[in-house]
């Protein structure tokens, strides 16, 4: 018995299409240059996300929640908090790993607000893909860091 439950696992793996390791360090690939042209300046992560992304933030601060369509996230999520900065995040990649079609990484941003102060935050984002594209997202990070931004800082 134990040698059919071997040969099965064995078999299993060995029938694993390659292709699904060749869309992983894609995936990963497209992440980490989304990543450093943003640590840059040259862009953003956001760029990759799909029309109808639906974007989970994770917690219970002001943002938390669920959000359906690009618009939707950057307006009611990303917007509340870059709209007092008075320069761009910039972050700095940890890791990102990627297991299929789904990409994690784990970076820390650092801005300064609009009232002069130094903002940071660590976050772990993690990513469905879909033909290149972000199809779904969750987003962990300090939401309490993030609601002092908005509630002390005056937006530009």
């Amino acid at each position: 018995m134990l040698i059919l439950a071997i040969a099965a696992l064995s078999s299993a793996h060995a029938s694993t299409p390659e292709p699904v390791h060749a869309a992983a360090a894609h995936n990963e690939a497209l992440v980490r240059k989304a990543f450093t042209d943003w640590s840059t300046g040259n862009g953003t992560v956001f760029a990759l996300l799909s029309p109808d992304v639906v974007w989970t933030v994770h917690g219970s601060g002001s943002v938390a929640g669920t959000y359906k369509g690009v618009e939707a996230f950057l307006k009611g999520a990303a917007a509340p908090l870059t709209g007092r900065l008075a320069r761009p995040l910039v972050p700095k990649v940890h890791a990102i790993w990627a297991v299929g079609d789904t990409v994690i990484s784990r970076f820390e941003a650092e801005s300064v607000t609009t009232g002069g102060r130094p903002y940071r935050n660590q976050y772990v984002w993690i990513f469905r893909m879909e033909d290149g594209v972000v199809v779904e997202a969750e987003a962990f990070l300090d939401l309490a860091a993030y609601d002092k931004v908005v509630a002390e800082n005056t937006a530009r």
